[in-house]
């Protein structure tokens, strides 16, 4: 069975099969062997016998890796013919399975379960989807995040409670002075940008300003620079992601912008104005999903399209929107920026995929629990052109429809900051949220604002 799932379930990570536990004392030593073992993303459980599940209490108790449960037997059929005790001693997960379900529900503990035969694709894909999640969530645990600057001023959903996120993730939140990242910049040589302007020049359709001899050379050399600076400084923290705000640019001759957008390409969470809850969502996310085809990225609500023949949001954000969503080569223009107060930023710009699913998720401190917010969407294809938006552009119609997703969403507290996600399934962030113990609320086709009103105040009864 575990090399057939390995072989064939698509898994992000390999499957060990561990010694069959029979007694308190080993069934112990694997759950203790799991938590130390920085390999291990989480457990999966079989039994295919009757097990007295008081044989767990000590194991289940002290574990602290994700755990799911795999109700399976090894045979699809009832071997009418030849079946006899023997055999129904030795193949009765359907018995096993319900005593250790029991206990597991009796000591709280959270858990996934899938059920079915273990050569069935379905039941491989739940199994491998899980995997991803399981993987996300190991990524957390001691990850760090820099915060460059503080909170955007005076906004109230992109903050929270750093102290009471790590106890819950397992991440760290610290801030690092504008300052220390200048001196990083300031430290990478000509060759070293030089280089990297032939990888800009490589990879996407150039503003011919920004070639060799155009009249904006320099801001591409400028942005380089701290694209380079950024990423030694990301590197040399061990950081997962990180986070800055418009209003904190001392030193940076223009706000990041090509520098975050390829960074978040390559793997690093973010999210703008001092937003560290989403910028660790999106590291989440894009860890779940690596290897898939889509992305995940930084995403923002920005404005509406109110047509009522097709409803939908524009997406984007001033600069820092992933080209890991891009339909063709993005093109690396330069354009003023409003606000800043510095010179005019290096960014990339692109339309994104349509006709496929989405979705957007949202990651809220409430105070008394953190609420994971979910809309599944569809993504749409862009066909207007768009000659005086310079920025990345993404359009989607959320689910079941605008006018109700919206309201939902607001009602919920949900931010306008977000991970759009074209490869992570609703299912898997319920998973997310079941592992971290905190919230999960979705907006999907069958929203009825009435019911999810009453889930929102059965929640809060719940989580207080």
């Amino acid at each position: 069975m575990v090399n057939a799932l390995n072989a064939e379930a698509k898994l992000p990570c390999k499957l060990v099969l561990k010694p069959l536990g029979t007694t308190p004392d080993e069934i112990t030593a694997i759950c203790r062997d799991a938590n130390y073992d920085d390999k291990c993303a989480g457990l999966v459980v079989w039994l295919h016998t009757f097990s007295p599940a008081k044989m767990w209490i000590n194991g289940l108790s002290i574990l602290n890796k994700p755990l799911l449960q795999f109700h399976t037997q090894f045979n699809a059929q009832i071997p009418w013919g030849s079946i006899d005790m023997d055999f129904m001693n030795l193949n009765q997960a359907a018995h096993g399975d319900r005593e250790f379900g029991f206990m597991v529900s009796r000591l709280r503990k959270n858990r996934k379960v899938v059920v079915g035969h273990w050569a069935e694709e379905r039941v491989q894909k739940q199994i491998g989807e899980w995997s991803r999640v399981a993987a996300g969530w190991d990524d957390w645990q001691g990850a760090k995040f820099a915060r460059f600057g503080d909170n955007m001023r005076f906004v109230a959903v992109t903050d929270g409670d750093k102290v009471e996120a790590e106890t819950k993730f397992g991440f760290s939140v610290n801030t690092w002075g504008i300052g220390d990242l200048v001196s990083v910049v300031n430290s990478i040589g000509d060759g070293e940008i030089k280089t990297l302007i032939e990888e800009y020049e490589a990879s996407y359709k150039m503003a011919e300003s920004l070639l060799s001899r155009g009249s904006n050379r320099k801001s591409l050399e400028v942005a380089a620079r701290i694209e380079l600076g950024l990423e030694k400084f990301l590197k040399e923290g061990n950081f997962k992601g990180f986070s800055d705000t418009f209003e904190d640019l001392h030193g940076l001759e223009q706000l990041p912008g090509i520098a975050v957008q390829r960074l978040m390409e390559k793997g690093y969470g973010f999210a703008g104005e001092g937003d560290w809850k989403t910028a660790a969502l999106v590291r989440a996310m894009k860890t779940m999903g690596q290897g898939l085809e889509g992305g995940n990225a930084f995403m923002e609500d920005y404005t509406y399209h109110l047509n009522p023949s097709n409803p939908s949001i524009l997406g984007s954000h001033m600069l820092e929107v992933d080209p890991v969503l891009a339909i063709d080569k993005p093109s690396c223009e330069i354009h003023p920026l409003g606000i800043g107060g510095k010179a005019d930023p290096v960014r990339l710009v692109f339309n994104s995929r349509g006709n496929i699913d989405s979705l957007n998720a949202a990651l809220m401190d409430f105070g008394n629990h953190f609420r994971l917010l979910i809309n599944k969407a569809k993504a749409l294809e862009i066909t207007e052109e768009l000659p005086k938006l310079p920025v990345a552009r993404v359009l989607w119609k959320p689910l079941p429809d605008l006018y109700t997703a919206a309201e939902a969403w607001i009602l919920a507290g949900g931010a306008h900051h977000t991970c759009y996600s074209e490869n992570i399934s609703v299912e898997q962030l319920e998973d997310f949220a079941e592992i971290a113990g905190i919230e999960s609320l979705v907006i999907d086709e069958d929203t009825k604002i009435r019911d999810f009103k009453n889930t929102l105040r059965w929640n809060e009864i719940y989580y207080r």
